[in-house]
């Protein structure tokens, strides 16, 4: 029996005040992440406590002001996910915080359960580094925004993938449900963004989840624009760009080893493809967005 219905978390289905999602860690059943979309109209405002949890504040469209401590962060932000990378804010617990918009937009909230004390960090774009992973019809962007680079978190992993239409994306299938040498136990959320075909038809992805020693977990759905997927263990992927249609997810992935490191493994079945695309090119139609790979 499909476990579709317990891990997949429709569009709009948590929409709670001005998020139009609002998934906590009690709402997907586990101790660490959560995601939060903040959608905000033009001059609109909310006021947040971070209580618990570290956070990015993460504009997915449009620009806004974080207010701390009567210090404000203006950040640019990015006119939309498949036109630029980001400036962006980290947030610590116990931390009061107003986000304002003059001209609206809507703002990812990435958390995770916090267990150190930490500054407010303002990141600007150019601390985003990028790259391409994969070859042919495997080939994606990754922007990491807390992951790879030097954003200090407690728990929090933070990064977003572009995939063209048509290719395959969080492949080979891979996990991170154990802690050992080469792997940590990191619960995650994907959160998606479907761009519109050029005839302005929207569209859809795939996304597989099945078992590992972990447990048994069988998701093998179609998501749209702004579904959420939450993977507590199991192998995961592909994730697949349907023909036509680009496909964006945010990652967000927390768990309970200090140090924030991002270690996974493959399913071994299928580890043996990251040596063909060795000598595979690079799907020319990325980068999707300028690459920033200063270090």
């Amino acid at each position: 029996m499909s476990d579709n219905d317990k891990y997949v978390i429709r569009a709009g289905s948590t929409a709670n005040g001005q998020y139009e999602t609002d998934v906590s860690a009690q709402r997907a059943g586990w101790e660490w992440c959560s995601i939060r979309v903040l959608a905000l109209s033009a001059g609109g405002a909310e006021a947040l406590d971070s209580g618990e949890q570290e956070l990015l504040v993460l504009p997915l469209q449009g620009g806004c002001v974080v207010e701390i401590d009567g210090r404000e962060y203006e950040l640019a932000g990015r006119t939309e996910v498949w036109t630029s990378i980001t400036d962006y804010l980290y947030v610590p617990r116990h931390t009061a915080f107003t986000i304002r918009s003059a001209d609206g937009g809507r703002f990812a909230l990435p958390g995770s359960k916090a267990t150190q004390d930490l500054p407010v960090r303002y990141c600007p774009a150019s601390e985003v580094l990028t790259g391409l992973r994969g070859a042919g019809n495997c080939s994606r962007q990754v922007n990491n925004y807390a992951l790879g680079n030097d954003v200090e978190t407690s728990h929090l992993l933070v990064c977003e993938v572009l995939t063209p239409g048509g290719n395959w994306s969080s492949y080979p299938p891979h996990k991170h449900d154990e802690h050992t040498d080469v792997e940590r136990v990191l619960e995650e959320i994907y959160y998606y963004e479907v761009r519109p075909a050029a005839n302005g038809t929207t569209g859809m992805a795939l996304q597989r989840i099945y078992p590992s020693p972990a447990g048994e977990i069988d998701v093998c759905a179609e998501v749209h624009s702004r579904d959420v997927v939450i993977m507590p263990f199991g192998y995961h992927g592909p994730s697949v760009a349907a023909p036509g249609y680009d496909l964006y997810y945010l990652n967000v992935m927390a768990g309970p080893a200090e140090g924030a490191a991002w270690l996974m493994t493959d399913d071994p079945h299928y580890t043996w493809l990251r040596q063909e695309w060795e000598t595979d090119e690079v799907d020319p139609r990325l980068p999707m967005t300028p690459l920033n790979t200063q270090e």
